[in-house]
């Protein structure tokens, strides 16, 4: 039996995660393989329930926790998009996309899924014991975030191998952030988006604005000391992640010319933390600002950094960045989260089965990532 172990210790009665299992288990059924390599699967990781906010936070901050207004907070957001005091039919967003992606990628590989989260269950190490148990030797271990960054991939990748330990071997996807697969398919959702924008506000000063999610300043620069986050020792070099998630966002951006002038292009750094200390920026909240003195009108944003939908999209950019942009006098849409989109599933399987021959995307077809922060940002918004 492959995947979800942890759908086995608790029970939910959830209609939609028990067909999603079967139609898994289903598909391997009639494969009727025995694989000693499978693909393993890699994400953060969301909360079932509102009750497990505060463990849920402990995690992902290595064991700190975070205070108590932070933790309500929090509640008030993933509240807003569905989640509740009991499992809800439908289970929380990313665990659901990331389980349907995993179905699909299974369907197109004929090769054994597994999904495990670093910060809720199926964590890491369950997942990797259940693989052991199904004498898989060989793992092809793709981060759903396509852009590296010790903070993120890193973490990851640390908890895998404290779970392998030397009893497999690892292929470790680091990034993809330029995968021409990757960028199709965020280029599919968001020509549809613009198209959309232009048809329902035909008169309006559009912009696009890519986003990325920040992470503290801290953990990407380079220092003379090794930097501690979250439990793990960073090392001193600096980090590529700001690059590559603007690299991702440029080659997007490029593939839409024939539809979006390369000045209408912005990127900025989305949902900073609540922690001290400075954050990537430029904001979303100021970037906003500036696009409205700019004589923007519409705004139509694409996060580029995430494949599903989850509490940094549905809530920051659904609820909250609406919200302050009906407050600035203007209009803002969002393009369709990725998903299930076949383009991203195949991408994923592009890597999966050639993980050591990772085609990029021709720098003829994409603007440059500086040049979509740099070309005509607006006043008082920095880079």
């Amino acid at each position: 039996m492959i995947l979800f172990p942890w759908m086995e210790e608790i029970v939910y009665g959830v209609v939609g995660f028990a067909l999603a299992r079967k139609a898994i288990k289903d598909t391997r059924a009639q494969k009727n393989q025995k694989q000693s390599d499978a693909i393993l699967l890699l994400a953060h990781g969301t909360p079932d329930t509102l009750g497990e906010m505060a463990e849920y936070l402990r995690l992902v901050t290595g064991g700190r926790g975070v205070p108590q207004h932070v933790v309500e907070e929090l509640k008030h957001r993933y509240a807003g998009i569905g989640l509740r005091d009991e499992p809800t039919a439908e289970g929380p967003h990313l665990t659901r996309w990331t389980m349907r992606q995993a179905e699909l990628l299974l369907q197109k590989t004929d090769k054994p899924v597994y999904v495990g989260m670093r910060n809720w269950r199926p964590f890491i190490a369950d997942t990797v014991e259940q693989m052991k148990r199904d004498a898989v030797d060989k793992i092809t271990a793709i981060c759903l975030a396509p852009q590296n960054s010790r903070t993120s991939v890193g973490l990851y990748k640390r908890a895998l191998m404290d779970a392998v330990g030397d009893t497999m071997q690892v292929r470790f996807i680091a990034g993809w952030a330029t995968h021409p697969l990757l960028i199709q398919a965020f280029e599919e959702k968001m020509r549809t988006a613009l198209h959309t924008a232009r048809a329902l506000h035909p008169n309006a000063k559009i912009a696009a604005l890519f986003t990325a999610h920040a992470v503290p300043c801290r953990t990407i620069q380079a220092s003379a000391n090794p930097v501690e986050h979250h439990g793990m020792v960073l090392a001193t070099e600096p980090d590529t992640y700001a690059i590559e998630c603007k690299q991702t966002a440029a080659h997007v951006a490029g593939k839409l010319r024939d539809v979006l002038p390369p000045q209408d292009a912005y990127f900025s750094f989305q949902s900073q933390g609540m922690s001290g200390g400075p954050w990537l920026g430029p904001t979303v909240e100021d970037t906003l600002a500036a696009l409205q003195q700019s004589g923007y009108t519409h705004i139509v944003m694409q996060p580029i950094g995430f494949v599903c939908d989850h509490v940094e999209i549905l809530y920051d950019i659904d609820i909250a960045f609406q919200q302050l942009a009906h407050n600035l006098g203007i209009t803002l849409s969002r393009a369709e989260s990725l998903n299930e989109s076949p383009t991203l599933i195949a991408a994923l399987a592009d890597i999966a089965l050639h993980p050591d021959h990772r085609s990029q995307v021709p720098p003829s077809i994409s603007i440059s990532a500086a040049e979509i922060v740099t070309h005509s940002l607006p006043e008082g918004v920095s880079a």
